[in-house]
């Protein structure tokens, strides 16, 4: 193996210059930024501040968050809040499908908070969304980030039954520190997931976020668990801490070293890798439509 550079945050409290955002510009974000604010449009893509905002908005993509904005589960690296959800609101799939019409979405990506309240998981909210937004832009190709539902595959089956363009579920961190990083999750529960979504035919994607402690070696081991449960697509990204309350940042991955679990994950077998600091989940979400 090359040894690439790890920059430990001890020695360098600020971010590096790899992590500095271009301001969003062009006249497709203008386009849809000026719909969102007309409308009063969620996308997840602004509440979370997303570093590629102004890129996927121009280029047709963008990110709703479903089942509302309070999680059953407190994972230690992720913003949304955790506590006891409110009631599903059996109108989101259609004003969800009014947004993405309204904007004029040629890529939709849909994510959700894990609700582990209910019985069903938010499955059926998932696979009435996906259908309203089918009916009202049928152009519109799709992409659901899906939660593990704790295991309970027929919800899981309820969703792959709509058939989304790609299917992903996010392992988010390696085996070695799952228990740390994921707290009510299981690495081997996840790669069940990614598993059921690759026999049912689809588009399988997963996403791990670096910087959390990892080292060379968990990685590789866990494109390998990837590959093995029939993952096609791979993100990699630079975790950043939320607040000084998560978990903290233990090392500023460099770019050279992006670029090496690149080529590592393509010359392993991923149909694509999108690896690099700024890289989440939905990064050129709209490249990955390749034929199965």
């Amino acid at each position: 193996m090359i040894d690439l550079p790890v920059v430990p945050v001890e020695q360098k409290q600020r971010k590096p210059d790899w992590l500095r955002v271009k301001l969003p510009v062009g006249k497709e974000y203008a386009h849809v930024r000026s719909l969102v604010d007309t409308h009063k449009l969620h996308t997840i893509c602004e509440s979370g501040n997303c570093p590629n905002m102004g890129e996927c908005w121009g280029a047709g993509t963008a990110t709703f968050m479903i089942l509302g904005n309070i999680c059953t589960r407190s994972c230690s690296f992720c913003a949304v809040a955790t506590g006891r959800p409110l009631a599903v609101d059996m109108d989101e799939p259609n004003r969800v499908a009014n947004s993405v019409k309204l904007m004029q979405v040629k890529h939709c990506v849909i994510t959700s908070v894990d609700r582990d309240d209910l019985k069903d998981g938010g499955s059926i909210i998932w696979a009435e969304t996906i259908n309203a937004i089918r009916r009202e832009s049928p152009e519109t190709t799709l992409e659901t980030l899906l939660p593990d539902f704790r295991g309970i595959w027929d919800n899981l089956e309820r969703v792959l039954e709509t058939r989304p363009e790609v299917v992903s579920h996010n392992l988010e961190t390696v085996r070695r520190l799952t228990k740390e990083v994921r707290i009510q999750a299981k690495y081997d529960r996840s790669l069940e997931a990614l598993s059921h979504i690759s026999k049912a035919g689809l588009r399988t994607k997963s996403g791990i976020m670096l910087g959390l402690g990892e080292r060379e070696e968990d990685v590789l081991e866990a494109m390998d668990d990837l590959l093995n449960a029939g993952v096609q697509i791979l993100t990699l990204g630079q975790y950043l801490q939320p607040t000084r309350n998560h978990h903290p940042v233990i090392d500023w991955i460099h770019p050279d070293q992006f670029n090496f679990y690149k080529q590592i994950g393509l010359e392993k077998g991923f149909r694509y890798v999108e690896s690099g600091p700024l890289v989440r989940s939905s990064y050129h979400a709209e490249k990955h439509l390749f034929e199965i």
